[in-house]
């Protein structure tokens, strides 16, 4: 498996959320094949599995960010928990589940009825407290439909002097941070896909030269990596930040404005060039600790699937 034909055959023989990607990413499938391969996220495979896992209310785990059987002793000792309903929704939106589906559209409006957020009890769709969070709420409201403009509106006033957000804002910090920065701007995007504003296109170009001129890594400062876990990919990302997740990013939003690469994102490409195996794929360099409804990668140090995905349309993209 050294050529790209057998990589990408190698990515085929995978689930039909890897499938689809592949098809519409990689090999330009005409979109009716790429479409059906889509809708079996529903009915089959990783999707499908997710969905089974479903409360009838329409959360996951019972609970908005941790399962209802949550107890603090389990994030010291395991780690954090990924079950409950954001950290399902966004996987969902990962493997690609059609928005347009009935099951998506009931799972929009049972949240909306049902699902509080443990922080404050606010309805799910009105946002939390924290930008992360807030971030990735509006992504996915955003991609299933739902009415996020409230948190938007939310998002853009929050952002700091620096062009980004950070968590710790509300904790007294004035610099912005890579992680809050790229899971407010993955939901800005997807919400300039349906609704965006003059507002919330102008915040989301400030998080990304906050981005940019840090090379995607780089302290602003020193020029030193601000994080050495930001070189190393990582899957699924929940809310944690590296090179491979911004340049992903960057390519999606290329694609909705028809902007040019930026040359700035040129240090990141290389550092995704050289990290690719002998046998033409990526490996999982690490993954969180904490309860998960079933893995998706075959481990820490082996080629991941969802890992070359990813490197391989940045690079193709790039490289066009």
């Amino acid at each position: 498996m050294t050529d790209s034909g057998s990589v990408i055959d190698w990515l085929l023989d995978s689930d039909p959320s890897i499938r689809w990607q592949v098809m519409r990413d990689l090999i330009d499938a005409p979109e009716p094949e790429w479409a059906a391969e889509r809708a079996k996220v529903e009915t089959e495979g990783w999707g499908a599995r997710l969905l089974s896992y479903q409360d009838e209310d329409g959360q996951w785990a019972g609970g908005s960010f941790v399962p209802a059987d949550f107890d603090p002793c389990e994030w010291q000792e395991r780690g954090q928990p990924w079950t409950a309903t954001t950290f399902s929704l966004s996987q969902l939106r990962e493997f690609g589940l059609d928005p347009a589906s009935d099951r998506a559209k009931r799972t929009v409006e049972l949240i909306g009825a049902n699902s509080r957020w443990d922080e404050g009890g606010q309805p799910y769709w009105e946002g939390e407290v924290e930008e992360c969070i807030n971030g990735r709420t509006v992504a996915d409201g955003a991609y299933f439909g739902a009415d996020v403009s409230s948190i938007v509106d939310r998002l853009v006033g929050e952002r700091l002097a620096d062009g980004g957000w950070n968590c710790e804002r509300l904790k007294g910090s004035v610099r912005s941070s890579f992680a809050s920065t790229i899971n407010v701007l993955e939901g800005l995007l997807e919400y300039e896909k349906v609704a965006g504003t003059p507002e919330s296109q102008k915040a989301r170009r400030s998080g990304e030269e906050y981005l940019l001129e840090r090379n995607l890594f780089r302290r602003l400062g020193t020029g030193e990596p601000a994080d050495e876990r930001f070189l190393r990919f990582l899957h699924p990302n929940r809310w944690r930040y590296d090179v491979l997740r911004a340049l992903d990013y960057f390519r999606f939003s290329a694609m909705l404005t028809g902007a040019d690469p930026d040359p700035r994102l040129g240090e990141a490409i290389g550092h995704v060039r050289s990290r690719r195996l002998e046998n033409g794929t990526w490996p999982l360099d690490w993954s969180l600790t904490g309860r998960v409804w079933f893995e998706v990668d075959d481990g820490q140090g082996q080629p991941s699937r969802w890992v070359t995905l990813r490197a391989m349309r940045v690079l193709r993209w790039w490289e066009s």
